[in-house]
């Protein structure tokens, strides 16, 4: 009966990541500076890249980071169910949803893998398709975008291993306003 009332170390390491990659992939940056569409779809995918550089870096500490990882996953996923349902998707449509989206995130995971092992041929066409969408960027945004994802998972590696397991992860800013980038609404500079 106590244990029902002792800190999971485990759960709370998952919770307090999935937290801190929502909370980063909601910053307004990333849409009015970087293009992203403020879409249902353009959060998906910003939270699908921030949870990739997450679990990108945590394959490095293996076997201990098996179980985060996997926790991260499902608590992840169980957000996005949640999410379905408050959005009135019905009942037996949530679960062929959340697993479409799985499937998609897992696409994700690959072509943010190719693109980061290979050069920005690769890896600005996965994010054109799967970031922006419906949403074309242009060259700036598409380059300050890639920019961004090799520098993140470049400051990743440098963050301890333990901090990681914690769930203790920091992100660097948005990327900054591309040169091309269409001017925001009036009034926000």
């Amino acid at each position: 009966m106590l244990n029902l009332f002792r800190a999971n170390p485990l759960h709370e390491a998952a919770e307090l990541a999935y937290r801190r990659v929502v909370e980063h992939a909601r910053r307004p940056g990333f849409f009015l500076d970087g293009g992203v569409p403020d879409t249902v779809d353009g959060r998906f995918e910003l939270i699908c890249l921030h949870a990739f550089l997450y679990l990108h870096r945590l394959k490095r500490e293996q076997p201990q980071a098996a179980r985060v990882g996997q926790r991260f996953f499902d608590t992840m996923f169980a957000d996005f169910d949640r999410s379905l349902r408050e959005m009135g998707t019905g009942d037996l449509s949530v679960g062929r949803e959340v697993k479409r989206m799985a499937q998609a995130f897992l696409g994700r995971i690959a072509a943010y893998e190719e693109g980061l092992a290979a050069d920005d041929s690769v890896l600005r066409p996965a994010l054109a398709r799967n970031l922006f969408g419906t949403a074309p960027p242009t060259e700036a945004r598409l380059a300050a975008m890639a920019a961004y994802l090799r520098r993140e998972a470049a400051e990743f590696e440098r963050q301890e291993a333990a901090a990681l397991l914690a769930g203790q992860i920091a992100f660097g800013e948005p990327p900054a306003p591309a040169a091309d980038a269409a001017p925001g609404p009036p009034g926000q500079e």
